[in-house]
């Protein structure tokens, strides 16, 4: 018999961790999967047709991550985390699950305790629990708490940590000193990418620049000095922009009014196929999450990163200047046109560089799931 899984995962600000954890599930073929979402909806990334999907009243995040917030609920917030306290344990007994994946938590999403803390409660042998989670971690403001919490949680209710990276490139004692301390098994995967595309780089008659900022909650003014830059560049160009499916309504109307007059910009929201527009590129300009770097290195395209650093986060900080350290990408961390225009210049005429990494996390997560 197949065995059952169910595979927990909230986002809060982007659209990055349901990217992971659905390239992960995407992997599971060994499995029936139930996948909980936490977060909003985006469509176009449906998950699999044979994977069952409960989607809890949604909750997101202000970009400072200080406060949760209800996504279009007729309840208040209270009762919204009744009702998916609920619902995440019904769907539990329900599916009565060989395995539970909780993606991030306990090193992060600890404002879900009131729903997940339950939920690992519920839990009995011979059940197994596992933690998903990506390459580098956020400081918190009381460090010492938080790694001491995690220890911990790890240690009373999980049986396996599975860490999406290559520890070649990043470990997680980097930004968690407190691994050692875990009594749970700790396995790298590699880096968990999406689907990488098929198709063959094109040579385009003039280069195409393109510009992301993942979900689109945040990063806008990357946006705008992009077109101030693409303003300033003496080449030929295209400059091909996507927005993210958060973008706020009136920002993306803003761009369509600002770019109606130039020919050489093009704007979408939205794309479900994000890889292949990388694969089509001659240079990206993003910020530095996760998925985006992976898919940049998948479609050896050259990049200009710009972190995000909200909260004080240096997270996408970390993995930038590594990869900048390879010679695989560009980093600025300053937004100038004039200084863009110059990188992007700069960088349309430098070559790839070869850089390995190992990124078959996917299957990887799959293979040890599946002997677990």
């Amino acid at each position: 018999m197949r065995k059952r899984l169910l595979f927990y995962c909230q986002p809060v600000l982007g659209i990055g961790h349901y990217i992971r954890s659905r390239a992960i599930v995407r992997a599971l073929s060994d499995f029936d999967v139930c996948f909980v979402n936490g977060g909003e909806i985006v469509r176009g990334l449906e998950m699999p047709s044979e994977v069952e999907v409960v989607n809890l009243p949604a909750l997101k995040s202000d970009a400072e991550f200080q406060q949760l917030q209800l996504s279009k609920s007729d309840f208040n917030l209270d009762e919204v985390k009744a009702q998916r306290t609920q619902q995440l344990r019904a769907t539990y007994d329900r599916i009565k699950p060989e395995v539970v994946v909780i993606e991030l938590f306990p090193f992060g999403r600890r404002k879900f305790d009131f729903e997940l803390l339950p939920l690992l409660e519920a839990i009995q042998s011979p059940t197994k629990v596992v933690c998903s989670l990506r390459d580098i971690l956020v400081s918190k403001r009381q460090q010492e708490q938080f790694e001491q919490e995690a220890c911990t949680l790890m240690n009373r209710y999980f049986d396996l940590l599975l860490i999406h990276s290559d520890p070649n490139f990043q470990r997680l004692e980097e930004t968690f000193p407190r691994v050692p301390d875990l009594t749970c098994k700790v396995l790298y995967t590699g880096f968990v990418v999406q689907s990488r595309p098929l198709s063959e780089r094109k040579q385009n008659d003039v280069p195409t620049l393109l510009v992301s900022i993942g979900g689109g909650r945040v990063g806008h003014e990357l946006i705008d000095c992009a077109i101030a830059a693409s303003g300033l560049l003496t080449i030929r160009h295209h400059l091909h922009i996507v927005t993210g499916p958060h973008c706020p309504n009136e920002i993306f109307a803003q761009l369509q009014q600002r770019i109606a007059q130039q020919a050489t910009i093009s704007l979408e929201r939205f794309t479900p196929d994000f890889p292949a527009l990388l694969q089509q590129a001659d240079l990206s300009i993003s910020m530095a999450g996760y998925n985006t770097c992976m898919d940049i290195l998948s479609a050896g395209v050259r990049a200009i990163l710009y972190p995000f650093t909200g909260n004080n986060n240096q997270e996408q900080t970390m993995r930038a200047r590594k990869l900048e350290q390879l010679g695989r990408v560009r980093l600025i961390q300053q937004l100038d046109p004039a200084q863009l225009a110059e990188a992007i210049t700069q960088s349309l005429q430098t070559p790839v560089p070869p850089v390995t990494i190992d990124m078959n996390g996917a299957a990887a997560t799959a293979r040890i799931l599946s002997t677990l």
